[in-house]
């Protein structure tokens, strides 16, 4: 855990920035988090980075409980379990501030070799086995899975792993703290006590939002080698994270499904422009290759 003024420091920023906040984050590495956000507050800092306060009296109190209870640990930049060549790339799409974790396993470790695999809330029944199928190949194989946590493809390919006795990371949209579906309490309670890790990059007590699942996305393209889109609709979130793994030059790869399917239209397309390679099955993904 980094020092005391510079924990404070970190707290702070995570509050009064909504990710990405790419300026902030590049003066925070030029001039460390102290004086960056002493700079921040007696309004010194460049017109970027004061742009992306978001809420400057920003209060800290229920993070620091938090930490003090043992309820959830906070990574940083500094911390020997950050993730750093996974989020190294991050650069152009905003490298976040800090991470909280809930769960003992260690963040650098589970991602050293994981694959992200996302999809459709309202999936069929088609892409749940899919989706539920590869997570226990991937969990058998020692590969983490990484997904959102989300119902339908993200809780199958979650509970897929689990069923391996896998381990599986979920990267939330809100505060480790918070249960969002809450119907996924008990899975959650079972990814922690299986060794995976709930990851977020929002203060405790964080609620989700729209723009947060939409800023999450980048995070899931990045902590993993590579990134399967199992069923996902025109609109779907899935192609926000498919489309932030290729600009990381992670592999990208999609699941057919039938032509007529509205949940498979998303990822149909992905296949058709070429931006996704076409994966089967498990022995399809190349999960060796990519940012380590």
């Amino acid at each position: 855990m980094p020092a005391h003024d510079e924990l404070h420091a970190r707290l702070f920023l995570l509050h009064a920035a909504e990710p990405p906040a790419p300026a902030i984050h590049h003066y925070v590495a030029v001039h460390g988090p102290v004086d960056a956000v002493a700079q921040i507050r007696h309004g010194t800092a460049p017109a970027a980075v004061l742009s992306e306060i978001r809420r400057p009296d920003a209060r800290i109190d229920d993070d620091l409980r938090a930490l003090d209870s043992g309820t959830a640990r906070l990574l940083t930049p500094e911390d020997g379990d950050w993730p750093l060549g996974r989020l190294t790339g991050l650069a152009s799409l905003g490298v976040p501030l800090a991470l909280w974790v809930r769960g003992s396993g260690s963040l650098a470790e589970l991602t050293s070799l994981a694959v992200t695999v996302t999809g459709a809330r309202a999936s069929s029944a088609y892409g749940n086995t899919i989706a539920a199928d590869l997570g226990y190949e991937l969990g058998r194989a020692g590969v983490t899975v990484v997904s959102g946590g989300g119902l339908g493809v993200d809780e199958e390919a979650h509970r897929g792993a689990l069923a391996a006795d896998g381990r599986t990371v979920v990267v939330l949209a809100n505060g480790v703290d918070r249960t969002y579906p809450h119907q996924h309490a008990r899975l959650y309670q079972t990814v922690i006590a299986q060794g995976g890790l709930l990851v977020s990059e929002y203060p405790i007590g964080t609620p989700p939002a729209r723009i947060r699942f939409h800023a999450r996305c980048r995070l899931l393209a990045a902590l993993a080698a590579a990134t399967v889109i199992v069923e996902a609709g025109q609109r779907s979130g899935a192609l926000a994270v498919a489309r932030a793994a290729g600009e990381l030059a992670r592999r990208v790869y999609g699941v057919p499904g039938p032509i007529h399917s509205a949940t498979s239209k998303g990822v149909n397309e992905l296949l058709r422009t070429g931006a996704a390679t076409v994966a089967t099955s498990v022995e399809h993904i190349n999960y060796q290759e990519g940012v380590r």
